[in-house]
């Protein structure tokens, strides 16, 4: 008989298959945005709808200590002019931020460019918003996605970084992904061209023959990943909310004299807010994901399917408004 515990893990693990499965329904998606019982849910890791409405949150967190990195909800675009419309509201947000002045630094998607449609596309979408960093003295990431689209992402990064990156100037950055057996690979090629990495675990479904399907090995990629990059002192990005990998971050950090200002731990936002909390109080860098937007489902999806048992969450909140109708 299968013990308790393993029972549960294939339990969380089909759970989270079937979530992010649902992830890519795109008729689901479209229910899900008008079903007001979903609403209570999607405020803990959607900050707003509008640029209005995240930049408090923005203040909020910077009140706190807290960096900050912006993201425009959206992904997979299918049309020429959703693409060019997502990167002129990249380009309006750098603006927000430079008048604040807050954190000028965000995140984009580059299948929320274009890049499914025609990489041409991709490339000038993102170039503008670079352009527009450049002006503003901000940094942007290039999100990671489904591992199709790796060596794609890849040259973007290359192509598109500011000349004067090395001067201190304004940069662009990658997010690479444990999951992925490839990432070993890349982060050697990364640092050696002295870039920026968000370390990740990684959120899509992915096959047996490109990512680890254990959870265990996916950890196990993840600490060796870390330590590399924090060792190579490229300013890496933790992202986790894992707090045995964060503990071991922070034990290598002062075991091997690893400044504090070396490196930061990113977190999502609405996500473990008591532990940035505590990292900030406890003197290290932290940085939080806030997305907004009203195309936040798939997104949405991946944080439900990262931890399942959100979904019991989500479904008290649906009873309670089932019973006040």
């Amino acid at each position: 008989m299968p013990s308790r515990s393993s029972a549960g893990d294939v339990a969380e693990g089909a759970m989270r298959s079937t979530l992010l499965a649902l992830s890519h329904r795109k008729s689901l998606g479209r229910l899900a945005t008008r079903v007001p019982v979903t609403r209570p849910m999607v405020r803990r890791f959607v900050a707003g709808q509008t640029l209005e409405e995240v930049l408090p949150a923005i203040e909020q967190l910077h009140d706190a200590g807290m960096g900050t990195t912006v993201d425009v909800l959206g992904e997979s675009v299918t049309a020429e002019e959703d693409a060019r419309a997502a990167a002129s509201r990249y380009v309006a947000v750098l603006d927000a931020l430079a008048a604040g002045p807050l954190d000028r630094n965000v995140s984009l998607k580059p299948s929320q460019m274009g890049l499914k449609i025609d990489p041409g596309l991709a490339r000038e979408n993102i170039a503008a918003v670079v352009a527009k960093a450049v002006e503003t003295g901000a940094f942007v990431r290039i999100d990671m996605e489904d591992h199709p689209y790796t060596d794609a992402t890849l040259g973007l990064w290359r192509d598109l970084r500011p000349v004067g990156w090395a001067d201190g100037g304004a940069d662009v950055g990658l997010v690479v992904q444990a999951a992925l057996r490839r990432s070993d690979a890349d982060v050697e090629a990364i640092i050696e061209a002295g870039g920026r990495v968000r370390l990740c675990k990684g959120a899509y479904k992915e096959p047996a023959s490109v990512a680890y399907q254990d959870k265990a090995e996916v950890d196990e990629a993840y600490e060796r990943l870390m330590l590399r990059l924090m060792r190579a002192g490229r300013y890496p990005a933790l992202a986790t909310h894992d707090v045995r990998l964060i503990r071991r971050a922070i034990e290598v950090a002062r075991a091997e004299g690893i400044a504090r200002d070396s490196f930061e731990f990113q977190m999502l936002y609405g996500i473990r807010r008591d532990l940035q909390e505590q990292l900030v109080g406890a003197g290290w860098r932290v940085r939080v994901y806030i997305p907004f937007g009203g195309q936040w489902y798939p997104y949405f999806m991946r944080r439900l399917a990262e931890r399942p048992a959100n979904v019991s969450f989500l479904l008290r909140n649906m009873w309670r408004e089932r019973g006040r109708s």
